[in-house]
């Protein structure tokens, strides 16, 4: 296998995956407890110093919630954009003594045989990213926290096997829910969440360019604003508005809050 993808964590509460090769595993956010992140690992059979590095998407607190006890405790690497690191400067306790590694958007990195790549996403933090990992023919991509999904977005996803796409919200409840009136502008701008509606569109899109079969996983649930089964009907919905059905030309699964997903083979 080239790639393999396990979710320990994805949601409005915290979001951590692992991503790995046969020789070379990595996390993508570290947005739950230390104690949650290596439980989870040890579900896996992997400890904590097999990690080679932490990919920081960007600074809000259910992306980087267990990085100062991980890298206190076993000195990982962690790997963010200079504007990034600079907001998390201020966050995390034990940035002094982190092992930090300053990363270009656009420009391809290795660690380990996991070739590397993180591309702009639309969301109201410093500089947020999406990752794009590959190794061998197999390539995965992981887009969350954004409000909206950009060319440059979907040129990322169009030939990856695997695409973690963010289904945040539902769009009714949020406007009836009780959260304040600013809260609900900022989820649904162009640099809040990705609505279920509109993830429903993006997936439709890339399956329809016939770009070969393609697996996706929703991800980065809202805890108040959205139900897994709603999530999940109202994509299939409308992509059956073009024709498209399960099992067609695509597989889809949900990553939960607080559960450890299964391990995705590439």
């Amino acid at each position: 296998m080239a790639l393999k993808f396990c979710s320990l964590s994805s949601g409005s509460s915290g979001n951590c995956y692992l991503v790995g090769s046969d020789s070379t595993y990595i996390l993508i956010d570290a947005g739950i407890s230390a104690k949650k992140i290596t439980d989870g690992l040890a579900e896996l059979n992997l400890l904590p110093e097999d990690i080679s590095g932490i990919l920081i998407t960007h600074e809000h607190s259910d992306h980087i919630k267990g990085i100062d006890v991980l890298s206190k405790k076993y000195s990982l690497p962690v790997f963010a954009n200079e504007k990034t690191a600079a907001e998390m400067k201020s966050l995390c306790k034990q940035w002094d003594s982190m092992n930090i590694n300053i990363f270009t958007s656009g420009r391809p990195f290795h660690i380990g045989d996991l070739k590397i790549k993180a591309f702009p996403v639309s969301h109201d933090a410093a500089d947020t990213v999406g990752f794009s990992v590959i190794n061998g023919k197999s390539k995965l991509c992981t887009a969350t926290d954004t409000g909206c999904i950009t060319d440059e977005i979907l040129e990322e996803m169009y030939p990856a096997d695997l695409i973690i796409l963010e289904a945040n919200h539902d769009e009714d409840i949020l406007k009836m829910g009780r959260y304040p009136w600013f809260l609900k502008q900022r989820i649904l701008s162009d640099c809040g969440h990705l609505s279920n509606s509109a993830a429903g569109e993006v997936i439709a899109k890339i399956i329809k360019t016939g770009s070969g079969p393609k697996r996706f996983l929703l991800a980065h649930l809202s805890r108040e604003n959205n139900f897994p089964e709603m999530a999940c009907q109202t994509i299939l919905n409308i992509l059956e508005s073009y024709d498209i059905f399960p099992g067609d030309r695509f597989e889809m699964d949900l990553l939960r809050r607080d559960e450890i997903s299964g391990v995705y083979l590439l």
